[in-house]
C-alpha cells in the first residue's frame, strides 16, 4: 500500500517558480488526532514571505519546505481516543503555530479542537476562502470590541481577511470605510462598505477619524494610528517585513505614547471560533468570496497572482 501523498514543496527560497508538487510520507493520526483528506486551501501572505525567505529566521533553512496554512476537507481516520468528531465529517481548520505550513497536500493531521464543521450546503472549495476569516472575527469582536454606529476603517478591504472584516463590520452596525485598489471598489461596496476608497488616490489624512482601524497591510502604522478618535482602537494582523524593527517599534511605542494603542495579533483559531464562523455563514452574515480556483499543480500561479495584488477575496487551491 502506498504510504505517500502529493504535497506542494520547495527546495530553495525564491519566487513562485520554486514551488513544485512532489511526494512525501502520508501522515498517520497519533492518539487524540484526526487525519483529514484535504479538499482545498487558500493562499495567504505569510506563505509568500516564507517561500521567499523573508522569515527564514522562523522557518529555518532545512529543505524541502511546505506551504499551506488553512484547509477544508473530510475526516478520513481517527487516532485512538479521539472524540467529538466522526469519520466523514466535513471540516475546516488552520494548522497551529507549532505545525507550521503544510496544508497544500492530500492529507493533514491535527487535534480535533483545531477543527470546525463546515455548514451544510456550503461547497468545500468555496469554504476554503473562509477559515482565515476567523482572524477578522477575533479582531473586531474580541480585540476592538466594535460597536454599532462606530466608524470602521479596513485597510486591504478586498483581501482575504479584509473582505470578511467589511462583511462583519456591516453586520455589527458599523459605518465601514474600505481601502482598496480602484478596480476593486465596486467589489468592496458589494461587501457592505458605506465608503470604498482608492488608497492610491486619497491621502490618509483625508479619510477623517475612526473608532476602529483594522490593518491587514502592515505599513505606515503610525500614519493610520493618527486617524483614531479619542478612545479609538487599532488592530493590525501583520507588519512591514522590509522594516520589521520600525513596525514593531511603532506598535510598542503606542502602548506608552499618544492616543490609541496599536494591537497586533496572529490568528490561532480553535473549534469555538470555527463554530462562530459557521454560525455567521448560516445566518448569512458572511459568505465566501473566491477570486480564482487553481489546481495543486498550479499553486505557483496562485502565489504569483497573490503577489501581483488586486485579489478579490481569496485565491483557492483545489487538492481533492
Amino acid at each position: 500500500m502506498d504510504r505517500t501523498m502529493k504535497a506542494a514543496l520547495f527546495d530553495r527560497f525564491g519566487g513562485p517558480e520554486v514551488l513544485y508538487v512532489g511526494r512525501v510520507p502520508r501522515p498517520e493520526p497519533a492518539a487524540g488526532e484526526v487525519l483529514v483528506r484535504v479538499c482545498a486551501l487558500s493562499v495567504n501572505g505569510g506563505e509568500l514571505a516564507a517561500r521567499s525567505g523573508r522569515v527564514r529566521f522562523v522557518t529555518g533553512r532545512k529543505f524541502p519546505q511546505r506551504v499551506g496554512l488553512d484547509f477544508t476537507g473530510e475526516v478520513a481516520a481517527l487516532g485512538t481516543g479521539t472524540t467529538g468528531i466522526a469519520l466523514g465529517d466535513r471540516v475546516w481548520g488552520v494548522l497551529g503555530r507549532a505545525s507550521g505550513f503544510g496544508s497544500a497536500a492530500e492529507y493533514v493531521t491535527l487535534r480535533p479542537d483545531r477543527l470546525g464543521r463546515v455548514p451544510d450546503g456550503l461547497d468545500l472549495v468555496e469554504a476554503a476562502a473562509l477559515p482565515v476569516g476567523t482572524t477578522a472575527v477575533t479582531a473586531l469582536r474580541d480585540i476592538a470590541a466594535l460597536r454599532p454606529g462606530e466608524r470602521l476603517l479596513v485597510r486591504g478591504a478586498a483581501g482575504g481577511v479584509g473582505n470578511v472584516a467589511v462583511q462583519l463590520g456591516r453586520a455589527r452596525g458599523a459605518e465601514v470605510t474600505g481601502l482598496a485598489r480602484a478596480a476593486n471598489l465596486d467589489f468592496v461596496r458589494g461587501l457592505g462598505a458605506r465608503h470604498a476608497v482608492d488608497h492610491r488616490a486619497v491621502a490618509p489624512h483625508e479619510l477623517g477619524r475612526f473608532d476602529v482601524v483594522l490593518d491587514t497591510v502592515g505599513s505606515e502604522l503610525p500614519t493610520y494610528r493618527r486617524l483614531l478618535k479619542p478612545g479609538g482602537r487599532m488592530v493590525t494582523i501583520t507588519f512591514d517585513l522590509s522594516r520589521p524593527l520600525v513596525s514593531v517599534g511603532s506598535i510598542a511605542a503606542s502602548t506608552v505614547h499618544g492616543r490609541g494603542r496599536v494591537r497586533f495579533f496572529s490568528g490561532n483559531p480553535k473549534r469555538t471560533l470555527f463554530d462562530d464562523l459557521a454560525r455567521h455563514v448560516t445566518d448569512r452574515v458572511l459568505s465566501p468570496k473566491v477570486d480564482t480556483v487553481f489546481s495543486l499543480e498550479d499553486i505557483g500561479a496562485a502565489h504569483r497572482a497573490l503577489e501581483a495584488g488586486g485579489v478579490r477575496g481569496k485565491y483557492v487551491v483545489r487538492v481533492g
